[in-house]
């Protein structure tokens, strides 16, 4: 599926994914609509949204994926959001097709996907797939299958959602503000209709199977209500007819919780008459809510036992959510990252150091930055961490900013170290520093005339690709020279912490310099002050 002027793929593939069993299936069901109709399949590119911490295993894409293009990037555990947002600003075709990683495309699709492209007016800035939900054909469904089925009704989203390119760039793509998979579509979608496009729904099909849920899965999903908080503040009070959005049972939720609020502090005040009353009008509203979810279902006793536990504590826990996502202070601070196309004016905040608004990521020097300079170290029981860098690493991913290394080992191409004894002395770096999300080594000479040895801007290139973003998006803190060359010349920002083998002139000429690891991460933070 090329652009049949330029030769290159016109259409991307964007699947977020925490590495669930269902997405070998989906990928699967891509290489067979391949198959049947016979057209390419476009390039896919997988963010892996796990965080950090739990990335060491690779993804599991399943072994009949050979004929598929398949790129896997990072996201870090920032929610869906994020994550789309890595999968689209990696690629280059004009239109971006988001899947969800528990879906099975139908065997006509990429036939239908191109139709649903092609013949559109330059109006319409998106297109929807058509969702079907399998549901049991010898029972009743259960009350999560029918939440599930409700997908069908569901306006733009991303479970099969096409957008174009420059619209995405235009709307500054997905607001990572919404931290789960719930609202930011209908809040990506209200954005590009604001401007004036159309959202179209088209004719390919996608399957979108009921997953495996706990017992308290309908629990969780309670946290969405801080999301209708933020939409509100986002889009104002119409946003939920806009959205095609029903308001649901918050207004019994917010009763049910009142009375079960006041049944327990009148019953400790004493007040028996008044517990009584209170408690009985709880009693009343829980019931007709968990009957409201048994009636239509199997009435198995499992079922059965699942909606009455769970309808007891639904309607405080939504209201907790929502009630506290309403108190909270400072609204609503829309999180937009770099991308092409912002002007100098938008941008010119979250550019500068010292902001509210952290980068995408931070590259950071090895030897003098955060572990002790010790000259061509192939031994990992000499590396010593300097002071604080732990801690300031720490409050980077607590922030949910990856983290990744960028350094020169010359030693290796003068043969000196093997490149296998340099990664067991970054393996051990890791056991003492905490895990960083990608590891970038130069193992080249001065003389060599590479593009990766600081201070060329290879490394930093290389590190923005691997974890998808943009290189404007990359902060690079070093201690000499050559790392703040590296990140100027690739057009990152940079700040230097000097050590005692900095000279004074590579500290003149630093933009920004400050005495230690954590005061560089007060400025990523947007807490510190420039030196």
């Amino acid at each position: 599926m090329t652009d049949p002027d330029g030769g290159r793929p016109w259409v991307d593939i964007v699947v977020p994914t925490l590495g669930r069993d269902s997405l070998p299936g989906l990928l699967l069901s891509i290489a067979t609509s391949s198959t049947h109709t016979g057209l390419p399949a476009p390039p896919i590119y997988l963010v892996d949204d796990r965080p950090a911490h739990r990335t060491g295993a690779a993804l599991t894409v399943g072994p009949d994926v050979g004929t598929l293009s398949v790129r896997v990037l990072r996201s870090t555990g920032r929610g869906p959001a994020a994550a789309r947002n890595v999968g689209w600003r990696a690629g280059t075709a004009a239109w971006i097709c988001f899947l969800d990683d528990d879906v099975l495309v139908e065997h006509d699709w990429l036939r239908a996907l191109d139709a649903d492209l092609t013949y559109v007016p330059p109006d319409v800035a998106g297109s929807q797939a058509r969702i079907t939900v399998p549901l049991p054909s010898d029972r009743r469904p259960n009350d999560w299958e029918r939440g599930t089925a409700g997908l069908q009704r569901a306006r733009w989203i991303t479970a099969d959602m096409a957008y174009r390119r420059d619209i995405l760039a235009e709307v500054g793509g997905f607001d990572e503000g919404f931290p789960r998979a719930f609202r930011e579509d209908a809040d990506l979608a209200l954005r590009v209709l604001g401007l004036g496009y159309r959202l179209v729904e088209g004719r390919r099909c996608t399957t979108h199977p009921v997953r495996p849920f706990s017992w308290w899965a309908s629990l969780n999903q309670q946290r969405g209500n801080a999301d209708d908080v933020r939409m509100r503040r986002v889009h104002g009070a119409g946003w939920r007819r806009r959205a095609h959005a029903p308001l649901g049972r918050r207004p019994q939720h917010l009763l049910i919780s009142a009375l079960g609020l006041l049944a327990g502090s009148a019953a400790l005040a004493g007040k028996a008459r008044l517990a009584g009353s209170a408690f009985a009008g709880w009693a009343v509203g829980t019931a007709e809510f968990a009957g409201r979810r048994i009636a239509p279902g199997p009435r198995d006793f499992r079922e059965i036992m699942r909606m009455l536990s769970t309808s007891v504590v639904i309607p405080p826990a939504a209201s907790w959510f929502w009630l506290r996502a309403l108190s909270a202070r400072g609204g609503v601070t829309v999180h937009r990252p770099a991308v092409d196309g912002d002007s100098p004016a938008l941008m010119s905040g979250s550019r500068a150091l010292g902001t509210r608004e952290p980068p995408l990521a931070v590259l950071l020097d090895r030897d003098g930055t955060i572990v002790k300079d010790i000259p061509y170290n192939g031994d990992p029981s000499r590396v010593e961490p300097l002071p604080g860098a732990a801690a300031a690493l720490d409050r980077l991913r607590a922030a949910g900013i990856p983290v990744a290394v960028i350094t020169n080992q010359s030693a290796i191409g003068r043969g000196m170290l093997t490149r296998a004894a340099v990664d067991a002395v970054n393996r051990r770096i890791e056991e003492l520093l905490g895990p960083f999300d990608a590891w970038l080594v130069c193992p080249h000479r001065e003389t060599d005339g590479c593009g990766c040895r600081k201070p060329a801007p290879g490394l930093v290139k290389q590190a923005a690709q691997l974890l998808g973003i943009s290189v404007e998006g990359c902060v690079v803190i070093g201690d000499i020279g050559s790392d703040i060359g590296s990140a100027r010349n690739a057009g990152a920002r940079a700040i230097m912490v000097p050590t005692e083998r900095t000279r004074t002139e590579e500290i003149l000429a630093a933009p920004v310099q400050v005495a230690t690891l954590g005061e560089a991460v007060d400025l990523v933070l947007g807490e510190g002050k420039r030196a």
